[in-house]
């Protein structure tokens, strides 16, 4: 069972965002590189399934596109790069393990070089990794430390392993284990960026290594502030997802006006996140608006923080607490206030204990 500290989301963000996670560092780097410029099916009728796959991808068909990419493989006898690496991200989105495991495993089977091997089991673990989240399943977490272990003797200084298997480790309760993993992880990245950031939180602790964490980023607000998901430990943040054309947004903007003013001195960050292409036209509307909490433009549903988030509908708005665990995901103008005083509550009753502590 779940910590009752670290409540469950809905499956419309994970695992989406926890993946989306996994895949931003630069091992995933390499992940996303390879998607591009992995090869597709060979076998001519695969090819045409495998097309069938890409245009219900384009009109969002997910479950769709993902019994496409299968058959294209099995039709060109599961040897196709590009259709297995869609079997894995698809198969995680949507919880299909067995297709995701798959399509991993045949990676693993046609990887060669050292660094092929490392890529290949790193991918396997962090299904299993994921899988075993979703499923509570610790003979699930054991088979991805395994993963890891092989990635890691391929490639021994490939920090993205280190850190998964890490992750997988204090799911296994290997407490030690898991912060001596975060401490070399932390050793090989540079200073400031969100994955270090996390992986530090982790080291003082490793129960939040266990816990549904929103994605760790950085980004820089129109008055030219540098804001760490990380950097606000202590505090609870309301994420808002909108843009200056979707019209329930703009009705909701006195509600998010409301809780920022009525909030303001305590321990709550609104951090509006704009998914407009149009900078100007979202700076103008800014400004003319009033919205004077800290603002950001992600220049659309493909950008970098809209994406870990998994957003593709708003006003989307995701609540996190002062640990940085997320609490509560909303699509629409929800209202949130009740939650949010309860979670600014418990934020002060910390912040309080840390000052009387010796």
């Amino acid at each position: 069972m779940w910590p009752k500290r670290f409540p469950t989301i809905s499956s419309a963000l994970f695992p989406i965002a926890l993946i989306s996670v996994a895949l931003s560092c630069g091992g995933p780097v390499l992940w996303a590189a390879q998607q591009t410029t992995a090869q597709g099916p060979t076998n001519e009728k695969a090819q045409r399934t495998y097309m069938e796959g890409m245009e219900y991808l384009r009109r969002r068909m997910q479950e769709a596109a993902l019994d496409a990419f299968k058959k294209a493989d099995k039709q060109d006898g599961g040897h196709c790069p590009a259709c297995q690496l869609k079997m894995i991200k698809y198969g995680i989105e949507l919880g299909d393990w067995k297709t995701a495991e798959t399509g991993a495993e045949e990676v693993v089977a046609e990887a060669q070089t050292p660094k092929e091997v490392a890529v290949a089991h790193y991918r396997l673990g962090i299904v299993l990794l994921y899988e075993g989240i979703n499923r509570n399943k610790e003979e699930v977490f054991s088979r991805a430390h395994d993963e890891f272990t092989k990635a890691l003797t391929a490639a021994p200084k490939f920090p993205e392993a280190i850190l998964g298997d890490g992750r997988v480790l204090a799911y296994l309760k290997r407490d030690d284990e898991a912060k001596a993993c975060f401490e070399k992880f932390v050793e090989m990245k540079p200073e400031d960026t969100p994955d270090r950031q996390r992986a530090l939180r982790f080291i003082a602790e490793p129960e939040l290594a266990r816990a549904r964490m929103a994605p760790p980023f950085e980004v820089t607000t129109a008055d030219g502030r540098q804001i760490s998901l990380d950097d606000l430990a202590g505090k609870v943040v309301l994420i808002d997802f909108w843009a200056t054309w979707c019209g329930p947004c703009r009705a909701a903007l006195p509600h998010v006006k409301e809780i920022a003013k009525k909030f303001d001195g305590q321990p709550l960050v609104v951090l509006s996140i704009s998914v407009d292409s149009d900078e100007a036209k979202w700076k103008d509307f800014v400004a003319k608006n009033e919205m004077t909490w800290p603002q950001y433009c992600d220049h659309g549903f493909t950008g970098p923080v809209a994406k870990l988030f998994g957003v593709r509908a708003i006003p989307h708005t995701f609540t996190v607490d002062a640990d940085g665990v997320l609490q509560e995901e909303h699509i629409g103008d929800a209202s949130i206030e009740s939650k949010l005083k309860k979670l600014v509550k418990r934020a002060e009753e910390a912040r309080s204990a840390q000052k009387t502590q010796p």
